[in-house]
């Protein structure tokens, strides 16, 4: 039996207070809220009690962002996609944010089990001045356990109205890829970081988010295999190889801390739940 899960989470500005609302269908829950910068900032964990997908599972989450307001989401865990006998598993999330808005979408990473179908797709749309800062993490097979990925496939799509598009699949069979030196060269985690604006940055704050992220990279033991770039005047990316996921999501951790700070100036407050 396949599950189809959906949730609707909104952010909504009311009286200085940002404020979360939800309703779902499925296997999906948000936690309570949390306020651990104040009123302005509301922290949410996002949680899929059966822990991962099989093929056939659909997830989809829905989220929407008011105009002001500032929402923050991550997740407990890791995101599942288990073996699979010829169905694809999805999760399609489609972001919206109103004029002014920011969310921060730091979900923690998809592993992708040997045998897995996979699909992960991300869909954001903002209007005026509307930010994201947010980073999308994929390992494939378990290395650490001795589980390499040798068969199965994965499909990554990421979107931003019409001024940004990345999307392919990794297939367990195509070594040329995974393990060519113009692809992942080995490396069984790929991470991207993006900040994302609904409205054409300034150069000035294009290469102050730049230079945030590189002197993290330049900093860490994954500088070779990680790097900094700005497609367009409305995304500046960070993106990792890495052979395991552990140091892959320090690196993001340490980049969104930077741009918080640089872009946001913002302290570098985590989810409390990344602590635990």
């Amino acid at each position: 039996m396949s599950w189809h899960a959906r949730l609707r989470l909104d952010y909504q500005r009311e009286a200085g207070r940002t404020v979360a609302r939800f309703r779902h269908e499925g296997p999906l829950r948000i936690l309570q809220s949390l306020y651990p910068e104040g009123d302005a900032i509301c922290h949410n964990v996002l949680v899929h009690p059966p822990g991962g997908l099989v093929g056939g599972d659909v997830l989809e989450v829905n989220v929407s962002v008011g105009e002001g307001a500032h929402g923050l989401v991550t997740t407990p865990g890791a995101t599942r996609f288990y073996r699979s006998e010829g169905a694809w598993a999805r999760q399609h999330t489609s972001v919206r944010l109103a004029a002014g808005a920011r969310l921060e979408w730091l979900p923690l990473e998809a592993l992708c089990y040997d045998g897995c179908l996979a699909e992960n797709r991300l869909s954001l749309t903002l209007d005026a001045d509307a930010e994201l800062l947010g980073w999308d993490v994929s390992a494939l097979g378990l290395p650490g356990a001795s589980q390499p990925f040798v068969r199965g496939a994965l499909r990554q799509h990421i979107e931003a109205g019409d001024f940004w598009l990345e999307r392919g699949e990794l297939r367990a069979d195509d070594h040329r890829l995974l393990d060519g030196p113009l692809g992942l060269a080995g490396q069984r985690c790929l991470a991207t970081a993006f900040f994302v604006s609904g409205t054409a940055m300034a150069r000035e704050r294009r290469e102050a988010a730049l230079d945030a992220a590189r002197a993290v990279i330049d900093a860490h033991a994954l500088a070779p295999w990680a790097g900094a770039t700005c497609p367009n005047a409305q995304v500046v990316t960070v993106r990792v190889l890495a052979p395991l996921v552990e140091p892959a999501m320090q690196l993001l951790q340490q980049v969104r801390a930077a741009w918080r700070q640089a872009l946001w100036q913002l302290p570098p407050t985590a989810p409390r739940i990344w602590a635990m």
